[in-house]
C-alpha cells in the first residue's frame, strides 16, 4: 500500500531532516531501501540518517537527465545550422530523438532513419543515449559497472559537453546507480511520481486556500489512507 506519510513546506535540508525526525531512530534503523533523485541534500541526509539502507538513485531521473542533455545538444546544433544558413535537418526532430524507439509513430521512425544518415552531434548524442539503455538489461552489479565505466569513457571522449556532463555525473554517483541492481530493479520512484501527480491535482482542486495547514489537511485526506468510520450501509 502506498500512502502519504508526511508533508514538508519547503525543499530544504532542515525540512528533509524533519521527516526522519518524525519517523524516529528505531523506524529509520529498520529501513532497507531508499530511492531518491540526485539532489545533494537528499544524498547527504539519507547517508547520515539511514546509513544501513541501500540507497538507490531513481532510474527515471537518470534517464530524464540524459534526455535533457540530448535536447540541449539538438537545440544548440539547430541554432548553429540556422546561423550558418545550412539545411534545417533538425527541424521537428525533437521527439524523434527523445522518444523510446517502441513509442515512435511510423512517420517518426522514417524521420529518425533519415536523421541517422547525417554526421551530427545530435545523432552522436542520440546513439550514446540509446547505448546507455543497455545498462538496465544487466542482472549483475559487477557487469553493469563494467558497462557503465565503458560508456562513461566513450561519452567523455565524444567532445559533446552535455553528454560529458552526464558521464561525470554517472561516475560521481556510480555506487548509488549500481545499487539499482542490488535491489533487483524492483525499487524506483515510479509510484511516488504517481502520488506526486495526485498531489498536484489535489492542489489544483484546493485553489483559493489561504493557509498551508489547510492544504496539508487536504493532502492527507486525499492521499493519507486515513481510517474511515464504519457505516451502517455500504455504498458501491
Amino acid at each position: 500500500m502506498v500512502r502519504l506519510l508526511w508533508v514538508g513546506k519547503e525543499r530544504t535540508v532542515k525540512t528533509f531532516e524533519g521527516f526522519f525526525t518524525m519517523l524516529g531512530q528505531e523506524t529509520c534503523a529498520g529501513i532497507e531501501f531508499v530511492c531518491s533523485d540526485m539532489w545533494r541534500p537528499y544524498i547527504r541526509v539519507i547517508r547520515e540518517r539511514c546509513s544501513q539502507a541501500v540507497h538507490i538513485l531513481d532510474r527515471f531521473h537518470i534517464v530524464a537527465k540524459m534526455n535533457d542533455a540530448l535536447d540541449e545538444v539538438r537545440a544548440e546544433e539547430a541554432r548553429t545550422l540556422a546561423r550558418n544558413g545550412r539545411e534545417p535537418v533538425l527541424k521537428k526532430a525533437r521527439w524523434c530523438l527523445l522518444k523510446r524507439s517502441e513509442n515512435l509513430t511510423t512517420p517518426q521512425k522514417g524521420r529518425l532513419k533519415e536523421l541517422l544518415r547525417y554526421n551530427l552531434k545530435s545523432v552522436r548524442a542520440y546513439l550514446l543515449k540509446e547505448d546507455f539503455q543497455q545498462l538496465w538489461t544487466y542482472q549483475s552489479p559487477t557487469w553493469a559497472g563494467k558497462f557503465l565505466d565503458a560508456w562513461c569513457t566513450t561519452a567523455l571522449r565524444s567532445r559533446i559537453e552535455p553528454m560529458k556532463k552526464i558521464a561525470r555525473m554517472c561516475r560521481r554517483h556510480r555506487e548509488l546507480i549500481l545499487n539499482w541492481f542490488k535491489a533487483k530493479g524492483a525499487i524506483s520512484n515510479g509510484i511516488v511520481e504517481g502520488l506526486n501527480n495526485k498531489a498536484k491535482l489535489c492542489i489544483r482542486k484546493s485553489y483559493g486556500f489561504r493557509s498551508p495547514e489547510i492544504l496539508e489537511m487536504a493532502l492527507y485526506h486525499a492521499l493519507g489512507k486515513l481510517p474511515e468510520p464504519k457505516l451502517t450501509h455500504e455504498f458501491y
